[in-house]
């Protein structure tokens, strides 16, 4: 104690000229790039920063476009790895290339007679792709020459200017993400495919190359719903549009509301003030045109809908802008809510009186929505009064801290629930899992099979209706808790069984937390084999058996070999390897291929000839195997 009490001052506390700082701005985008991409991830889910990197690329090309210069952009990707963007706009100006790649707060966008309603980020985007790749190059073509300016982490290393010769004019932007960030990262095409298709729906007339594969759209919105469908529409889309504005919807015999909203091109797959403006005012506006007490959510049950607006200096709830928070169309000018409002009230209601038939359509929908809601409210009335009482201690569900509703916070994202089966398996991931994110719903067995049943089951069944009442979906995805609902079962058949219960559940009910990618499968290794080496085991989990008879080759000779048979065979301290930073998730989803009806029809409805003669077919028998590997 008196050692440190005679400690010299400058010893105990070190704070000097040399603690303060200054970072270059490539420095800065590589120390926080969550920041300016939200997370790094490997690219095996589509919010992984590398997706936001191309992204900030292609939205340059777009605001191009915008501005009327160049109708067509090529992306090619190299071996999963390397990017190229070239567009045919105006190009950057030369004599500030250098500045517009690689100094933040430097950019076009900040002169609204070049940018009047832009896409990109205001002088950061390209920027954060630059710090943020291995390698990088920017060429600008204009004016019969092409300046070329090549980085590597940031760090400037070549700057050229030759004649173009034949070139177009434009902009071509070269990055291969720096692996020591997103490590083992691969782009995968399905991510990048629905990403592109985007870009047409939004702006007819261009076209997008990507790996010489020809992406276009000549219906805009229309087409954008007939793509993402999955269920038959009731009634031809209702596609309207004038400056500024475009919607498109429709009624289908889905449960739930399917929304797509847009603001200067970007894909705001968390909504905003643009979305609640559509929903209310659409709402409202059939309402007063049938001049019946109908109620909003009877008019929007079934209904999947579109809008993209075009705004002045949109502001963002985040920096990967997935959420709109304005609320006026241009600084201090229109209001956003009264804008979208004004042209749904005026073009929706002169729309249902010249379409009768549509209208007739329409009503019969809502009137069934309505007489199904009524039939059942004593059901929910008690169901709800039992979900308030549970919410304060929900026996099945252990609750995580963050949540992806909170108004703020860093890790919103983050927030995960498992739908676990049996008290063993919820216990190992209840004691492994980071009590700040992850969350627990534990299943009492298999759930009900709710394939062809109406939504009364939901309030009905007590377990669907206490995992309704954690996950905060019933009124819709914006108050939804978790970014991810993950299906956590034993890889067995039990496990698969319980699986597909699950999944009907949320395509019968809430399909649209399935399109939004929310719904994941736990991957969870099958063997975990190990050698004592020096006295510490080395030990390596596998997935496939190929994993398996690879890591027995690795550790021979004599590997000690282990069969999980179910998760709660695996302990809380090996778990926690496989629900952190390295999880293994496989997202469900649902492509427009996919007919929800029939495919529930075929797995999940009554024992058909069909499907007896599909399990004759594909059965393997043991005997056959056996046989087989006796032979090699």
């Amino acid at each position: 104690m008196s050692d440190e009490l005679n400690m010299p001052i400058e010893e105990q506390v070190a704070y000097t000229d040399d603690n303060i700082r200054h970072l270059s701005d490539m420095e800065h985008v590589r120390l926080r790039p969550g920041m300016y991409i939200g997370k790094l991830g490997d690219g095996s889910q589509n919010d992984d920063g590398i997706y936001v990197l191309l992204k900030e690329v292609i939205d340059n090309s777009i605001d191009e476009f915008k501005m009327h210069a160049g109708k067509r952009i090529e992306i090619d990707i190299t071996d999963h790895k390397r990017v190229s963007v070239r567009d045919h706009g105006r190009g950057i100006p030369q004599g500030k290339l250098m500045e517009a790649v690689s100094v933040l707060n430097t950019g076009g966008k900040y002169d609204s007679k070049a940018f009047k309603k832009s896409v990109g980020l205001n002088g950061v985007g390209v920027k954060a792709v630059n710090a943020l790749s291995a390698h990088f190059e920017a060429s600008s073509y204009r004016d019969g020459k092409v300046r070329t300016v090549v980085f590597e982490k940031g760090n400037m290393v070549s700057d050229t200017t030759e004649n173009a010769g034949p070139e177009e004019t434009g902009t071509r932007i070269v990055f291969e993400p720096d692996n020591t960030l997103f490590v083992g990262y691969s782009f995968r095409s399905a991510y990048i495919e629905t990403m592109l298709r985007n870009y047409p729906y939004l702006n007819t007339g261009l076209t997008i190359m990507y790996n010489g594969k020809r992406i276009l759209s000549r219906n805009g919105l229309v087409d954008l719903l007939t793509d993402n469908m999955t269920a038959t529409s009731l009634y031809p889309i209702i596609h309207l549009k004038t400056e500024d504005i475009e919607i498109a919807f429709t009624h289908t015999d889905q449960y739930g509301e399917e929304y797509y909203s847009f603001v200067n091109g970007q894909h705001t797959t968390q909504g905003g003030t643009h979305q609640s403006a559509f929903k209310e005012h659409i709402a409202r506006t059939i309402k007063e045109f049938y001049n019946k007490n109908h109620e909003f959510t009877d008019i929007r049950n079934g209904i999947v809908g579109a809008i993209a607006i075009n705004v002045e200096e949109p502001v963002f709830e985040s920096q990967t802008k997935v959420k709109l928070g304005s609320t006026a169309m241009e600084p201090g000018g229109r209001s956003l809510n009264k804008f979208v409002g004004d042209f749904i009230k005026t073009e929706v209601d002169n729309y249902l009186h010249r379409n009768t038939e549509v209208a007739d359509t329409m009503l019969q929908k809502i009137q069934e929505s309505e007489k199904e809601r009524k039939a059942i409210a004593g059901v929910t009335k008690i169901a709800r009064e039992r979900a308030k009482k549970v919410n304060m201690h929900n026996r099945k569900l252990r609750d995580c801290r963050i949540h992806f509703n909170d108004a703020k916070g860093d890790r919103t994202d983050e927030s995960c629930i498992f739908i676990t089966e049996g008290d063993s398996a919820s216990g190992s991931i209840t004691k492994s899992r980071d009590v700040n994110t992850q969350a627990v719903f534990s299943l009492r067995g298999k759930p009900l099979n709710s394939f062809g049943l109406t939504k009364k089951v939901v309030y009905e069944n007590e377990e669907f209706n206490l995992l309704q009442a954690a996950l905060n979906i019933e009124d819709g995805l914006e108050g939804l808790r978790y970014n991810k609902v993950i299906v956590a079962t034993d890889a067995d058949v039990d496990g698969m069984h319980i699986r597909l219960l699950m999944i009907t559940f949320f395509l019968q009910f809430f399909p649209d937390l399935i399109k939004k990618g929310h719904v994941y499968i736990l991957q969870t290794p099958l063997f975990r084999v190990r050698n004592r080496k020096k006295g510490v085991y080395e030990t390596i989990y596998c997935y496939t058996d190929e994993e398996r008879i690879a890591a027995i080759e690795k550790l021979s000779p004599n590997p000690e070999i282990t069969r999980f048979k179910g998760l709660g065979e695996i302990s809380p301290d090996e778990f926690k390897n496989f629900i952190g930073k390295d999880m293994r998730l496989e997202k469900v989803r649902l492509r427009k291929d996919d007919l929800v009806k029939d495919l529930l029809e075929f797995y999940m409805g009554k024992n058909t000839m069909e499907r007896q003669n599909f399990i004759i077919e594909n059965l393997v028998v043991e005997e056959d195997i056996t046989k087989e590997s006796s032979e090699l």
